[in-house]
């Protein structure tokens, strides 16, 4: 016999944001929250993003440094 899978599915209902904001009061403050969240996620792309480009110009000054030693002797 083949076995059952006893898992059980979720609704969409289980799904779905725990806390419905009920009042313009609460809707204001949720977007109000979730920009800051997203103005803080910006800041920390960029900030790795200037990360990453600072390790590319490191590693193309090592490779620069290298060709030239090898060019020199």
């Amino acid at each position: 016999m083949t076995e059952r899978n006893t898992a059980k599915i979720k609704r969409a209902d289980d799904l779905k944001s725990p806390r419905k904001p009920s009042s313009d009061v609460d809707l204001r403050s949720e977007n109000a929250r979730l920009r800051a969240e997203l103005a803080t996620a910006q800041q920390r792309i960029a900030e790795l993003e200037q990360r990453t480009a600072d390790a590319l110009n490191r590693i193309d000054w090592a490779l620069d440094s290298l060709h030239s030693l090898q060019e020199s002797e």
